[in-house]
């Protein structure tokens, strides 16, 4: 998966790049590109209904059919028009749909796990097959759009209430908090809560400080990246740095958060602490963004100051150079204070290789040279071909080729050394094949 990521990251950084010379959105190679590295996060719910039925222990494909109903595509037009319900209960379905979401489908999965787990207890065994998944989902689904995700989306509406009253309070102390927690915020969805407040300042201001302490903290993920690979002596950690890292300098961060420096923990922390750092020092230069940008390299345009400033923004000339300078603080404080910490293992250590599925493959015992045996005949009798025996199932070889033997008496005797583990009532013939 990590590796997955960490190129679609990469693609949409090409994307980006593509778009910054000239490619038009309506080009082939743009749109075919955009789908190439978008895709993947944009059914995000999909991938992470995966990892989480591993995580709680769910049938796969159960958990990927709730997710496949969070993120179907006909669903949003549906919900277009407002007033549906269900079973007279109002769905309430955010204008952003689910897609590239996280909390909801990890809650999601979570919950039909429980329900799974019960169901497991009084389902016959016979049926367990589909009648479970059948409860599952009948339930769940429901569940997910009439309290999971609602719950989450309103979530966010108190987050951009708290931050608003934090900014009137002071701005400095806003861009501190902003800078620490933004990387949390969209982990959990509840950066819906800031944009909103965020577009409607540059529509009716042409101006905003609401969002500029969020946008250079990606580079403070390239930054602990780069201790990370210097540092790590696992191979396979080393590998996926490097596709991280580029998708890092194109704003691009869920591959290094997801894959690496969360797992982590210690250096995902780090990184939260150099964007205060930076936040606070955007926060006391005023740093001012005059369009709504890209984030990284790609919002740097955003905050030259324009010939015709807009009233009440800040007229200082100098306003990218505090923006580059944070560019370059994130990076040097997420590379210096990852240095501080220690770099855990991810695949238990530098000799040992990841291993595909839940359980590593047991060792294979040494082959013992087998020696030639002789099987002796388990009854005394006459040996007969199979094509003469009186039964045209077994004569024309149906159940396999062999021979017949005509018993002298009734007492058969095993033919090797062992043990009955089982015995079982046949209709006896008079022959014995």
């Amino acid at each position: 998966m990590l590796g997955a990521l960490s190129a679609a990251g990469m693609i949409k950084g090409l994307v980006a790049i593509l778009a910054a010379v000239g490619v038009k959105e309506t080009s082939g190679l743009y749109v075919i590109l955009n789908a190439a590295g978008d895709g993947f996060f944009q059914f995000l719910p999909v991938i992470l209904a995966l990892t989480a039925a591993k995580r709680f222990k769910m049938e796969q494909f159960t958990a990927l059919a709730l997710s496949f109903a969070l993120v179907y595509p006909n669903i949003a037009a549906s919900f277009a028009n407002g007033n549906v319900d269900f079973l007279g209960l109002p769905v309430i379905f955010p204008s952003s749909s689910y897609l590239q979401t996280v909390l909801p489908i990890i809650l999601t999965v979570w919950v039909g796990s429980k329900i799974e787990k019960f169901f497991k207890k009084i389902i016959p065994d016979v049926v367990k097959v589909f009648v479970i998944p059948f409860f599952v989902i009948l339930i769940t689904v429901p569940l997910a759009y009439l309290a999971i995700g609602p719950v989450m989306n309103w979530a966010s509406n108190p987050i951009g209430v708290i931050f608003t009253n934090i900014y009137r309070f002071s701005p400095i102390v806003f861009s501190i908090l902003l800078g620490a927690l933004w990387q949390v915020l969209v982990m959990l969805g509840l950066h819906w809560g800031l944009v909103p407040i965020a577009i409607l300042d540059f529509s009716t201001k042409g101006w905003s400080t609401l969002l500029v302490a969020s946008t250079a903290i990606c580079f403070a993920q390239a930054g602990a990246l780069l201790n990370i690979f210097l540092r790590t002596k696992e191979d396979k950690v080393k590998q996926l740095t490097i596709l991280a890292f580029i998708s890092a300098l194109f704003w691009v961060t869920e591959p290094v958060i997801y894959g690496i420096t969360l797992p982590m923990r210690t250096p995902f922390i780090m990184t939260c602490v150099a964007g205060a750092i930076q936040g606070a020092f955007l926060g006391f230069s005023n740093t001012t963004a005059y369009t709504m940008g890209g984030m990284g390299y790609f919002a740097i345009p955003s905050y030259f100051t324009p010939k015709h400033v807009p009233a009440g923004a800040n007229t200082d000339v100098d306003n990218v150079w505090y923006f580059l300078i944070a560019i370059l603080m994130s990076f040097v404080l997420g590379f210096v204070l990852t240095q501080l910490t220690k770099i855990p293992y991810l695949y238990g250590g530098p000799d040992v290789k990841p291993v595909s599925g839940d359980k590593a493959a047991e060792p294979i015992a040494e082959l013992k040279e087998l020696k030639q045996e002789i099987i002796a005949s388990p009854m005394i009798g006459q040996v007969v071909k199979l094509e003469n025996v009186p039964d045209e199932v077994f004569a024309s070889a149906a159940m396999g080729k062999g021979i017949a033997i005509d018993p002298i008496d009734g007492t058969v005797a095993a033919p090797v050394a062992g043990e009955i583990t089982l015995a079982s009532n046949w209709i006896c013939y008079r022959y014995a094949y």
